[in-house]
Parts: structure tokens; sequence; C-alpha cells
């Protein structure tokens, strides 16, 4: 019995990394085959495997925004849609309407055969665009009031090639509408050979150890994963919690900005989580709205950042959560033609953050703070014409974010960049920023004294400066976490807000709105800081010692040692043992006042 039992567990482990690995090898293939920043530098894209029943099975090194819910929504869309759908075919699909998570994520499906014609699998390959036919040159489109005005082309799962050749028609739509058509076709060929990568070595898999075998292991690997998922849950204290994280004011949204209400309910003893999103705002008429892909998503992610973060993230774990969403809805269900071309980051994260948060009321021994809120001018769409080539340019920079969250066990993860990203996409270098575009980068680090305090801290802020070189540049970006901070919880502080300005030729700072399209001339710069990352637990509880090391690396001050922490430190930069003790007395008995 024991012999059979482990003899189970070797092959689901065996099988469970065989699929993974075929995921690494479709994210390897658009890593290296890119064409534009994003992939290439940036590594905004993500690969999975879903089965032939539009379940999640496989999303290694992805980012967790793309994949949690949405590729078994477009799965189904793909066979909805096309229902002869056979070998050699494969679909381009961004609509948030049917599945993705807003139009600039281009997604190719390729549906996997047997050798008798029987639907086995769905590989997704997913890359974000920095250009998809916009009204301007951008896919993070925040004041669009809606589809229209956004402008992008959506391709609710079209047939983008037949018995493995391309419909040029399609092609050609592309190339004619996109700003930066090489640009776009090099991604294209990317995506493609990495789902052709993924379907070739899945046919290989099947056809070596049997495709009933393959059903077997997806029925154990989805029971086992459920299992992991429902017991990780029964060591949290059952009960109800609350959570309102902010956005703030952007053009198209109320003035005081949007409320986002989390509702969380963790049934202990049935190994169960329900998250509620239902008690927000109707769509507004601006790009902020999520798809019901990443509605889902950005609230999965919240409770899988709360718990033991071995758990696999597949349908099988997904059995023990319930999303309750309702139609027309900012965090819920839209419809055609509102936009969601912003869907993926700002108002999502608002709903992580909260479910994340929420849970952290159960127990200190889960749950995580806010991360911080994204997407200032460091990371922005920037286009214009490269006078060294003559040619337009359209491209996104990650060049400075920080916005990790302190969590229950440790502190953040300082370049997360947002919670959404889960840290996956890699910031820029700014030698091969320099080498690809007209821009110059005059400087770029962290900012102390940003980060949210805590027992664990979140991440300090970071900044970047740069602008055109020997041109103008257009550059567009949605800056949230201006007013609204990240928050801490259980006693942490609150991250550091993000803010930016413009200085111009004169020298001179000039103000620039939070969320917008501005022009930068020839020898004008931009300045973005991002938002720190909110801390979990209290500052005066964090080891001194910590506390004395973030002082030697320059990442806060003797100051705020002192004050914030309850941290004195001698001549040479070491703790002051008894003097600190007094002063944590001290700081002590004065919360104890206000509690």
């Amino acid at each position: 019995m024991t012999s059979h039992v482990n003899t189970a567990g070797v092959q689901l482990a065996l099988i469970s990394n065989r699929i993974e690995g075929i995921v690494r090898k479709m994210s390897n293939t658009l890593l290296r085959t890119g064409r534009s920043g994003v992939l290439a530098m940036a590594r905004d894209f993500s690969c999975c495997v879903v089965t032939a029943q539009d379940e999640l099975l496989a999303a290694a090194e992805s980012l967790p925004i793309h994949v949690l819910s949405g590729p078994d929504l477009m799965s189904k869309s793909m066979k909805k849609l096309h229902p002869c759908f056979k070998k050699g075919d494969a679909f381009l699909h961004n609509s948030p309407y049917h599945g993705c998570s807003h139009p600039a994520d281009h997604t190719i499906l390729v549906p996997i055969m047997d050798g008798e014609g029987n639907h086995r699998f769905t590989v997704q390959s997913k890359a974000h665009q920095a250009d998809i036919g916009n009204s301007i040159p951008t896919t993070y489109f925040g004041n669009a009031r809606d589809v229209y005005q956004e402008g992008a082309i959506i391709f609710p799962s079209v047939k983008v090639q037949n018995n493995y050749q391309n419909i040029d028609d399609i092609i050609r739509i592309c190339q004619l509408r996109i700003r930066v058509p090489s640009q776009w076709w090099g991604d294209y060929l990317a995506m493609i050979g990495a789902a052709r990568i993924g379907e070739r070595e899945l046919t290989k898999l099947g056809e070596e150890i049997g495709w009933d075998t393959l059903d077997e292991f997806i029925s154990d690997w989805f029971d086992y994963s459920e299992k992991r998922m429902t017991n990780a849950i029964k060591s949290i204290p059952s009960g109800d919690a609350e959570h309102t994280s902010v956005h703030d004011a952007f053009p198209g949204t109320p003035t005081e900005g949007i409320p986002i209400h989390t509702k969380v309910k963790v049934d202990g003893k049935a190994g169960k989580i329900n998250v509620d999103l239902r008690d927000n705002p109707d769509c507004l008429p601006c790009g902020l709205n999520l798809s019901e892909a990443c509605s889902k998503t950005s609230a999965m992610l919240g409770v899988f950042n709360s718990i033991d973060h071995t758990v696999p993230k597949n349908a099988g774990s997904f059995r023990r959560l319930k999303v309750h969403l309702r139609n027309n809805c900012v965090v819920g269900i839209p419809s055609h033609p509102t936009s969601c071309s912003v869907a993926t980051t700002n108002v999502a994260d608002r709903v992580a953050n909260g479910v994340q948060s929420a849970m952290a009321q159960l127990s200190n021994k889960v749950g995580m703070a806010e991360c911080g809120a994204i997407n200032p001018p460091a990371a922005s769409v920037i286009s214009g014409n490269d006078p060294r080539t003559g040619k337009d340019y359209v491209n996104q920079v990650f060049l400075g974010k920080t916005c990790g969250a302190a969590s229950s066990s440790a502190d953040a993860w300082q370049t997360i960049s947002h919670v959404g990203n889960g840290g996956m996409c890699f910031m820029d270098s700014v030698e091969l920023d320099e080498l690809r575009h007209p821009i110059y980068v005059h400087s770029r680090g962290f900012v102390e004294d940003t980060e949210g305090a805590g027992y664990y801290c979140g991440s300090r802020a970071a900044f970047a400066i740069f602008g055109p070189q020997n041109c103008s540049m257009d550059i567009v970006y949605n800056s949230d976490g201006n007013i609204n901070a990240p928050k801490g919880v259980r006693g942490g502080t609150s991250g550091a807000s993000a803010y930016q300005h413009k200085i111009d030729k004169n020298g001179k700072n000039v103000s620039v709105p939070n969320c917008g399209r501005i022009t930068l001339d020839n020898g004008e710069l931009i300045v973005s800081y991002s938002c720190g990352g909110g801390g979990y637990g209290s500052p005066i509880e964090r080891d001194p010692n910590s506390v004395a090391k973030d002082v030697s690396e320059g990442f806060i001050t003797v100051t705020r040692a002192k004050n914030i922490y309850g941290v004195l430190l001698d001549s040479v930069g070491g703790v002051s043992v008894e003097e600190t003790k007094k002063l944590r007395l001290s700081l002590r008995e004065e919360v104890s006042k206000f509690q």
C-alpha cells in the first residue's frame, strides 16, 4: 500500500514538473524572441496550459493578473465561437468582454489535438503590447470614456492561423492600424512560436505516456491541489473581514476617487473562502473598469498572497474559492462598450490589496499590507520620432517602481512593480533604453524614509528622472496613489505617496496631472516617484539590528530610526541596547494611552 502511494506521488510530481517545464519553454521563447522592449526587457507576458474542460492546469513564471482567471474564460470563448476548430488552428484574442484581461494583452490560443482529432488542451501565450491601434499612442488609456474613444482593435477569439498558415487578412489589419507594425509583427511571431512549442511538447508528452494517463494525472493533480488549499484555509481562523482601498480621482471618476470595498469570509472548518465585490460602484466612463477576468483574478490574488505560498495555483485549488461579482460593476462584469483599458493594474490592485489586508485582520500569521499603487511616469508609454533613424516609436518603459508590501513573515519584495505583477516584470536597463530610443535617463534610485514602517517593512519608493534626447517625446501614464497611499496593517504605517512633476528647460519645476498625456520638449525632464508599500505590525517591535542595517544602507535616517522604530544608535551605527529598551518602553506607553 505504501509503495503504491509513493509511486503515485512520484508520478504526480514528475508529470507536473514536465508540464511546468513546457510552460517555461514557452516563456523562454517569448523572452528571447520578442521584438518590443515590453517583452524582451520588461518581460510583460505570460504562458499557460488549460485543459479541454477549460481549467487552468499550469502557468509557471507568469504574471498572476494574467492567468488566475481569464485563460479559462478565453478557452470557453474560443470553443463557443469556433466549434469546429482543428489541429493547425490558432486564434488571436484580446477582448475583455470574452475573457481576456484587457485589450493590450494580445493572446494566442492554440488547441492541442490527439492523433484521433480529440481536443486535449489549449495552450495560451499572452504578451502585453505597447500599441494596439488606440486613438492615442498608449495601451493604458485611463481617461478613455468608452472603447470607441479608446480605439483599440478588439479580437474576440479571431482565427489567425489555419493549417499552421497565417490568415493574411488579419495580419494586414494589424499592420495597417498599429503604429509600430514591425514591432507588433515580431511580437506576434514570438507568441505564435511560443504557442507552437507548447503544442509540440504537450503532443510529445501525450504520445509518450498516453493521453489517458494525462487525464488521470489532471484529475489527481487537481484533487491534490484542492486538498493543499483546504488545509491552508483550515489553518486560518474563521471569520468575516472588510477593507476599503480608495483609488485616486482620475478623469471620468467621482471627485473623491473610487472606493473599492472588499468583503472576505473565511470558513476554516469547511476550508472555503468567499470574496464579495458586489458592493461597489457601477462601471465608470473611463478606462479603469475591470474585465471579468481581472475582477476574479485580483480577488484570488489577494487570497493566495495571504496563505501558504506553496499551494499550487490551478483549477483544483480554485475550487475552494468563490468570488462574487455583479454585472456593470467597476470591479465586476462589464459589457461592451465599457472601456477596460487599464484593467490589469490600478483598480485591480485596489481589489487585491483589499483582500490581503482584510485577511490580515483575522490573524497576524496571514495576509499582507497594501502594495503601492501603480503606473507613475517611470512606467509610462513613450512615443515620438527617433531623429537617429527617422522612424516613429512606441514602447513602454519600466524605469522605476517598487511598491511591495510587507507580509506576515517578511519584509517587502522591493521591485514587485505592483501586486498583480507579482514581481515577474523586470526593471529596464538604462543603457538599453537609451540605445533603443531617443531617451536620456538622468538618474534613478530609492528614496529614503519612504517605506511603510512595521515589524516587517514595506518597500521604499523609487524615483526616476528622464526625458527626450534631441527631440520631443509624448508620455502617457496613470499614476494612482498620489492621494491614497498604500496602507499598513496591524499597526504598520502607510508607505509613501506617489508624485510627479516636470523640469522645464529653465530648470523650473512644473506641475503635471496624475493621469494623462504630456509632451516633453528637448531639454525637459519628467520626475517620477512611485509609491512605497505598507508595513505589517508595529514598527517598535522590529528587530533593532534590522533597523540599524537599514540606516547603514541609507534606506532610513537616524531620525526615523529613533522616532518611528524607537531605536537609538551609537557613534559607529550600532544599537544602543539599553537606551533603545527605555525609548521603546516609553513609546509603548504613549501608544497604550490612545487605545
